[in-house]
């Protein structure tokens, strides 16, 4: 088990459970929230270990975004009068996008299990994820916009890929609540469940079936997604032609053929550690 400040991370039978656990301070984002994040991801990434994360949180609300005092203060990082200053401004905001990107690139599927509100920072935190579900009380907010800033961390580039371009911009622009039934509705969320307990038991289920299948074929999967998503029709086509090619295993195909046929769980090796160099 990993503790840090803001969440704890188990891992049990290939799936990772990362769970945020400052409820007292409605689980807010404090900068060093950002690379113990990062790092987590990628250590499940690069271990091969866990076929899934799920990210829930604890609490009356998933996250309520940055911490507000992390502006109210005259902190280096913020500064931006000057063109030297500016520069570094630049470069620590790759580096914070960076420590939501590390959760779209991971070979391995995310779903976010959210109660209560998912506001700012939370919805880049969530739309960085594979799957989202959430509870009847659930409500997801640009809050940027309220504040006199653009929402910086990835969700305005990555919003207009899950729900409708309009209802992308009226969310950055308006920072409207938009509610539990209505995310289902445009496609935010997959499944809206009665409660916390109930979400992240459907989050859980959602894992299981998941981690059942081949790891490689379902990396691979999250890859051609990926790419896809970035990249016109026939780049994508030429794309999935390269990737299968490399990951194809008859093998593999064989178990799961076999265990489908008995309609038993089938025993896959677990992805390769990957190098630290």
């Amino acid at each position: 088990m990993l503790q840090t400040d803001f969440f704890q991370l188990d891992t049990d039978n290939g799936i990772a459970h990362l769970q945020l656990n400052r409820p007292e301070r409605l689980n807010t984002m404090a900068p060093p929230f950002f690379p113990a994040l990062r790092d987590a991801v990628r250590t499940l990434n690069d271990s091969g270990e866990a076929r899934v994360l799920v990210i829930s949180s604890t609490g009356k609300h998933f996250c309520a975004g940055m911490a507000l005092d992390v502006f109210s203060g005259d902190d280096a990082l913020l500064i931006t009068r000057t063109a030297r200053a500016r520069l570094n401004f630049q470069e620590t905001l790759r580096k914070l996008i960076d420590c939501f990107s590390a959760i779209d690139e991971a070979r391995l599927p995310v779903i976010c299990a959210i109660q209560g509100g998912c506001i700012g920072g939370a919805l880049d935190l969530a739309t960085a994820c594979d799957i989202r579900v959430c509870s009847a009380d659930a409500f997801f907010t640009v809050q940027e916009i309220h504040v006199g800033m653009m929402a910086d961390l990835g969700v305005l580039q990555r919003l207009m890929k899950i729900v409708p371009q309009g209802v992308a911009r009226e969310m950055a622009y308006t920072g409207e609540r938009v509610g539990a039934e209505r995310a289902l509705q445009i496609g935010l969320v997959n499944a809206v469940l009665p409660d916390a307990q109930a979400t992240l038991a459907h989050a859980m289920q959602l894992a299981r079936d998941i981690a059942a299948k081949s790891p490689v074929a379902i990396a691979g999967s999250k890859l051609a997604m990926n790419h896809a998503r970035d990249h016109g029709t026939a780049a994508s086509l030429q794309h999935m032609t390269l990737l299968q090619s490399a990951i194809f295993d008859t093998d593999e195909m064989a178990v799961a053929i076999k265990a489908w046929k008995a309609k038993a769980a089938a025993a896959f090796d677990p992805l390769n550690a990957v190098a630290n160099v």
